[in-house]
């Protein structure tokens, strides 16, 4: 049945497919866990979970801040008196002695450089992924990646230009035929080449195509098709369809 879908299969998308679709039908039948979540989606944009953890003890020190530094204004509200005793527990530092004014601006000072270091642990793992994800679409597409770090268009203010000079302009660059004179060198190079062999055809045969998905591994993470390597390996059949359309 697989043969029978590949062979009417008119580009490697489809071939993707129905690949995917024949690996989910097995995984089926054999009751294996599958999850298909991800597939062409691109990859997940979740939050690290050390970072939230790191965000959460930011938000609670800045908390704790703020009522210990009413506390050191006079502010004496139940609440704010319990919060302070807890930011002190486990030290020997009472409410009651002398300079308590002291102990509270060194612990306010103590909690902002802990808030300092753990932003600049957060601002460092983000510029290093704004790094790693610039790099990739530059290698992928340059289009993308150079969008956003355009200029803005600003519009401009004087008198728009006259459509016939305009158009005048660029009829003088495109419509009016040329003479190009290359120059002598062009035949130099022409004389050059006309030596060199020319480069065999490449043909991709099955085998080579069952050589390149042998090397792979089985069950490394999938790209954004989701279908492991391990499924291009079992299914020999495709070799000779992705043979003839990556020809």
């Amino acid at each position: 049945m697989l043969v029978t879908y590949l062979e009417a299969s008119r580009d490697l998308c489809e071939t993707d497919s129905i690949l995917f679709g024949a690996a989910l039908a097995v995984g089926r039948i054999i009751g294996a866990k599958l999850s298909t979540a991800g597939r062409a989606t691109g990859q997940s944009s979740a939050i690290p979970a050390w970072r939230i953890r790191i965000e959460e003890r930011i938000a609670r020190a800045r908390a704790l801040i703020g009522r210990l530094i009413c506390f050191r204004s006079g502010n004496t509200r139940p609440r704010i008196v319990r919060t302070v005793r807890m930011a002190f527990a486990g030290t020997n530092v009472s409410l009651s002695q002398p300079d308590i004014t002291q102990k509270l601006t060194e612990r306010i000072d103590d909690l902002k450089q802990r808030i300092a270091a753990w932003g600049k642990r957060i601002r460092r793992y983000t510029e290093r992924l704004t790094r790693f994800n610039q790099n990739r679409l530059f290698q992928s597409d340059q289009k993308r990646l150079y969008k956003p770090l355009e200029r803005p268009i600003v519009s401009g203010t004087g008198p728009a230009p006259n459509q016939a000079d305009t158009v005048a302009f660029w009829r003088s660059l495109w419509s009016e035929p040329v003479n190009h004179n290359e120059g002598p060198w062009t035949e130099v190079v022409a004389s050059q080449c006309a030596g060199i062999t020319p480069m065999d055809p490449v043909i991709i045969t099955p085998d080579d195509v069952a050589e390149a998905v042998r090397r792979a591994p089985n069950w490394k993470s999938p790209g954004l098709d989701g279908l492991h390597h391990y499924w291009l390996k079992g299914f020999m059949v495709c070799h000779a369809v992705l043979a003839r359309q990556f020809q």
